[in-house]
């Protein structure tokens, strides 16, 4: 289970996501491709090593998102 720092992440990767296939026409044509990124964002979060203390993903020491 999530505490509150990881849930409102995953909720603003979620709108991030949505947000950009609103508003470009080429990514509504690959919903699952978008779905999966989603997953995927997810997995390393609930994974993350600072848990609920974890700093922001651009100044993290740790990079676990694959390029």
């Amino acid at each position: 289970m999530s505490g509150k720092r990881i849930s409102r992440e995953k909720l603003t990767i979620k709108k991030m996501i949505d947000l950009y296939q609103a508003k470009c026409p080429q990514a509504s044509a690959e919903p699952e491709h978008y779905e999966a990124l989603f997953v995927y964002a997810q997995k390393r979060l609930d994974k993350c090593v600072f848990g609920e203390e974890k700093p922001a993903c651009k100044q993290c020491p740790v990079h676990c998102y694959q390029p």
